[in-house]
């Protein structure tokens, strides 16, 4: 968990110093893009390690979800999960991000963008899949009990 920590505070550190030279719009923008670049190399692990091909079906796809979750961001760091809320649609519920608590202690959640639905895209396209719908109903952020986040997956 050590490594986890030292990681994370070398991140903060990086992203409030984009932030005060080159300003918080341009932080947002490059934090957003890499950790797509992230999730998107998790969702592929996560593939190979459930075999390789497509989910069964949503409540598997749920599942992968989940493990792409648990892969990035351990347990004891955040409290949520996946749910399937339709035929075609995971809601991600987090009611604790360790990195909006982070962001809060920095004095920088004014201006912080979440990069919650990057995550997500970078997930689908890592695990073969298309959303058609990828947004927050509600955000911690924002001072929301929790976030809450709604993907639509498309449907051959």
């Amino acid at each position: 968990m050590d490594v986890y920590r030292q990681w994370w505070l070398h991140d903060a550190r990086w992203y409030q110093g984009v932030a005060k030279r080159f300003g918080q719009e341009v932080a947002n923008e490059i934090n957003a893009e890499a950790i797509r670049y992230v999730a998107t190399h998790v969702g592929k692990q996560i593939l190979r390690q459930f075999g390789g091909g497509p989910a069964a079906g949503i409540e598997e796809l749920r599942r992968h979800y989940d493990a792409c979750s648990e892969w990035m961001f351990p347990g004891e760091l955040r409290d949520g999960g996946t749910t399937v809320v339709a035929d075609d649609e995971i809601e991600l519920t987090m009611r604790q991000n360790f990195a909006v608590t982070m962001v809060r202690m920095a004095g920088s959640l004014g201006d912080y963008e979440c990069p919650c639905t990057d995550i997500h895209a970078g997930w689908s396209e890592g695990l073969g899949v298309e959303l058609t719908r990828n947004c927050a109903t509600a955000c911690l952020r924002r001072g929301d009990p929790a976030c809450r986040l709604l993907m639509r997956v498309a449907t051959p």
